[in-house]
C-alpha cells in the first residue's frame, strides 16, 4: 500500500485535485501539465477562447495520431460539511483517495501524463504522433472548450486518428466497461399558451396544462424506435413542468415544459422535431418550441483503437472489457465528427459529482498501465 501510495501518477492527481478547478476555472492544473508534457518533449500551445482555458500538446512528426482528452474543471463541491474530508484537500483513507475530481477526471489526466512519460522514456523514438487535448469547461456550457480546439485543429491541418477520452466509464471494476460511443441529446423548451383567469370561472380562461396534458402523455408514450445492436431504444424524459402565478385561484396563462431525448443512430434530431411538432398540432395546442441539440450521437466500431484498448486492459488487468454506449454526453461528441476513431476508458463512475467522490489508489496505478499498454500497441515501434 505504501508503494502505491507513492507512485506518481497518484502525486500528481493530489497536485490536481488541490486546486479548485470549479467549471471554468482551471486553477493552475493546465501550468501543471503542460511543465510535465514540455519536460517529456511535447510542445504545447495553449489556447483560450472566452474564459475558458484549454491547451493542445503534441510529441512526434508524421504518422498516425493518438490523442488523449480530458477536462481539467470539476463540479461544485456541495456543502463541505457534508463531506467526510476537505473535498480540496486530497485524502487517503484505507486505499482510497477522496477529493473533488478524483474519479472525474483528475485521476485519469495524471494518469495519462504518467503513461506517456514512461512510454516516451522507453520509446524516444516512437512512431506516429502522441496529442493532448484538454479543455476547463467541460462541466459547464461546454462552448469555449474541446469543440473550439477542434476547430482549431481543422484549421491547422491536424487530423486525429485515435482519441482516448478519460471519462470514469467502468461501472464496478476499473476496466469492465470501454464507452465506444454515446446517445445523441436533443433538448426542448415548450411553451404552451392559454389564457389567465378565475379558476371560478374557467369558461372566461383557457388553461393550457389542461389543453397540454394528453399532449404530455403522447410524447411520453410515443414509441421514437427500437435502437440496434449498439443502442438502446430512444428515450424521451420530461424533466421540469411549471405554470401559475403561486395563487390556488388563479388559471395560468402559460405552461412551460422541459423534455429531452438521449436517442440512437436509428434517428435523426431532424425526425425528432418534427414528429414532436406534429404530434402537438394534431392536439391543437398554442404553442412554442426552442430546441438544443447538443451532441449527436456517434459509434466508434471494433477496429484498430477498440481492439487495442481491450486488449491492454486484458493484458493488465485480466479482464474482459464490454463495450458499452450507456450515459450522458461527453466531449467525445465533438471529436467525433472529425472522423476520429474514439474510446473513452477511466475510473469507476459510482461516487463522480457526488459528495465523498472517490477512486482506488491502486486503480490510478493499474489505469497507468493500460493507458502505457494501449501506447505500446498503437505506437511502439
Amino acid at each position: 500500500m505504501a508503494q502505491t501510495s507513492h507512485h506518481p501518477t497518484l502525486a500528481l492527481c493530489r497536485d490536481l485535485i488541490r486546486r479548485p478547478s470549479v467549471t471554468p476555472l482551471d486553477a493552475g492544473c493546465q501550468d501543471i501539465m503542460i511543465s510535465r508534457l514540455e519536460a517529456a518533449g511535447f510542445t504545447c500551445q495553449r489556447l483560450p477562447f472566452g474564459d475558458t482555458l484549454n491547451f493542445w500538446a503534441e510529441r512526434g512528426s508524421g504518422g498516425p495520431l493518438m490523442v488523449f482528452a480530458g477536462h481539467t474543471d470539476v463540479v461544485p463541491a456541495g456543502p463541505e460539511a457534508a463531506w467526510r474530508t476537505p473535498p480540496f484537500e486530497p485524502t487517503d483513507i484505507d486505499g482510497v483517495l477522496y477529493g473533488r475530481g478524483a474519479a472525474d477526471m483528475k485521476g485519469s489526466l495524471a494518469a495519462m501524463v504518467v503513461a506517456c512519460e514512461e512510454f516516451v522514456s522507453a520509446h524516444p523514438d516512437h512512431r506516429g504522433r502522441i496529442g493532448f487535448l484538454i479543455t476547463s469547461d467541460e462541466e459547464g456550457p461546454a462552448t469555449d472548450g474541446t469543440v473550439r480546439v477542434m476547430q482549431w485543429l481543422r484549421e491547422s491541418g491536424r487530423q486525429i486518428d485515435w482519441a482516448l477520452v478519460g471519462e470514469p466509464s467502468s461501472s464496478t471494476a476499473l476496466g469492465d466497461t470501454v464507452k465506444n460511443g454515446r446517445r445523441g441529446s436533443l433538448g426542448a423548451t415548450l411553451v404552451v399558451r392559454g389564457r389567465q383567469g378565475h379558476v371560478a370561472y374557467p369558461q372566461l380562461a383557457d388553461n393550457p396544462v389542461h389543453r397540454a396534458l394528453p399532449a404530455l402523455a403522447a410524447l411520453t408514450a410515443e414509441h421514437w424506435d427500437n435502437g440496434n445492436a449498439h443502442f438502446p431504444a430512444t428515450s424521451l424524459q420530461i424533466s421540469n413542468v411549471e405554470a401559475g402565478t403561486g395563487a390556488t385561484n388563479v388559471i395560468p396563462g402559460e405552461l412551460r415544459v422541459l423534455f429531452n431525448f438521449r436517442f440512437s443512430t436509428e434517428t435523426t434530431a431532424d425526425n425528432l422535431r418534427r414528429r414532436t411538432e406534429d404530434l402537438l398540432d394534431r392536439h391543437g395546442l398554442d404553442y412554442h418550441i426552442e430546441w438544443n441539440l447538443s451532441g449527436e450521437p456517434f459509434l466508434t466500431a471494433e477496429g484498430t483503437l477498440v481492439d487495442a484498448t481491450v486488449a491492454a486492459i486484458r493484458e493488465v488487468t485480466g479482464r474482459t472489457a464490454r463495450l458499452s454506449t450507456a450515459g450522458g454526453t461527453s466531449d467525445g461528441r465533438f471529436i467525433a465528427p472529425s472522423g476520429a476513431q474514439i474510446v473513452e476508458l477511466g475510473p469507476v463512475n459510482a461516487s463522480i459529482h457526488q459528495v465523498n467522490e472517490q477512486v482506488r489508489s491502486e486503480d490510478l496505478v493499474t489505469l497507468t498501465a493500460i493507458y502505457a499498454a494501449l501506447l505500446r500497441r498503437l505506437l511502439a515501434k
